[in-house]
């Protein structure tokens, strides 16, 4: 029998099908059926400057959209040869790191409620509020910040937001034990994701998949220590609080680990980041720019580590205020893919567990 799941809503990841077929209750063929919600971003680009396209950049993944915005203006700065202020620079990294710990605590709690668990989501946007109040604060953005310039930030520090964040941080630090203690705790959890969903290291590496994923598969690659960009050079050096996530097993549970480990290390990061802008003091947030920016005719691919994997972007310019082209390489399209290899051999009632699991946002697979 052939199976229509969706197109709808499966799971709040947004408009996706997946065509399956199955034998009874074993699935024997699935086919993820994507492009439900295209809307042509990267032919946008094309009509818009420089300034503009942030908007839409930040969109595709609605739940990384600082960390999209920025992977845009590092690769127009690439081209301009530009040396954005240290000042900013930090702040992007912190402001980064907020948007990571935000991204994964919506997973945390959506995929139990994908498994029939309703608890854990509350706990998950009690922290997701402390957070997203300082986000908010500084952009003036519940969900689209759209503060990041090329050449910088839309404007400085607020007074006092740093010790905004530092309690934001250290109140979600102390209240994530209670979150954690009813996923990784819960033995009915555990049931259905241990040992559920598999994702071997030859089809990752096969598919291009990256980000939590993969590492809970045991690849050790994560671009903020391999290559680094912002502040992170430093923060993943000797002696910095950085550090790579990684689990072997490869399953839902394996993905649940590594999400929960890594909001703690994006919560270290963030706190490195208010310390070292104190030490840094007042300075400059910003690149003063041209009324008409322009970028040199050339071409760049610049990739970052956003919080559901590599995000690549290739930035071509013909020397005019839009880009002649900027296409994206965005990490949800490989990590849905390789569903095709994952589901053959399931039963439908793990179907959703092992979908879930794979954290992606479908209008990050169709932009």
């Amino acid at each position: 029998m052939v199976l229509n799941i969706g197109p709808q809503h499966p799971a709040t990841h947004g408009v996706l099908r997946l065509r399956v077929t199955v034998d009874g209750e074993r699935i024997l063929a699935a086919e993820p059926v994507i492009g439900y919600m295209h809307r042509g971003a990267e032919k946008l680009f094309e009509a818009r400057d420089y300034r503009q396209i942030i908007v839409l950049a930040n969109r595709h993944d609605w739940l990384s959209a600082f960390n999209n915005e920025v992977g845009v203006a590092l690769a127009a700065e690439h081209l301009l040869g530009m040396e954005v202020p240290e000042r900013a620079t930090w702040t992007r990294t912190l402001l980064a790191e907020l948007g990571r710990a935000l991204n994964h605590l919506m997973f945390l709690g959506s995929y139990p409620l994908e498994l029939g668990a309703i608890t854990p989501i509350f706990y998950s946007f009690r922290e997701r509020e402390e957070l997203q109040a300082v986000m908010e604060e500084f952009s003036g953005g519940r969900m689209h910040y759209m503060c990041t310039r090329v050449g910088g930030l839309l404007h400085d520090i607020p007074d006092g937001w740093l010790d905004h964040v530092d309690a934001a941080v250290e109140k979600v630090r102390s209240r994530m034990p209670e979150l954690e203690s009813l996923l990784l705790g819960n033995e009915i959890v555990r049931a259905r994701t241990h040992g559920v969903g598999v994702l071997e290291m030859e089809q990752v590496l096969g598919y291009g998949v990256s980000g939590p994923i993969a590492r809970a598969s045991g690849l050790d690659l994560d671009l903020r220590r391999d290559e680094p960009y912002l502040a992170y050079g430093e923060l993943f050096g000797a002696g910095g609080p950085g550090r790579v996530v990684t689990r072997e097993a490869g399953d839902c549970e394996a993905r649940l680990e590594v999400l929960a480990e890594q909001v703690h290390v994006s919560l270290d990061l963030a706190r490195a980041c208010t310390e070292r802008l104190r030490e840094l003091g007042p300075g400059a947030f910003d690149t003063k720019l041209p009324k008409v920016l322009k970028v040199p005719e050339g071409e760049v691919y610049l990739q970052n580590e956003n919080p559901l994997g590599l995000n690549g972007y290739y930035l071509v310019s013909r020397g005019e205020k839009a880009p002649h082209r900027l296409k994206l390489r965005s990490a949800s399209f490989n990590n849905v893919q390789v569903l095709r290899e994952m589901l053959p051999g399931t039963v439908v009632a793990d179907m959703v567990a092992v979908l879930g699991s794979m954290f992606f946002v479908v209008g990050d697979i169709d932009r």
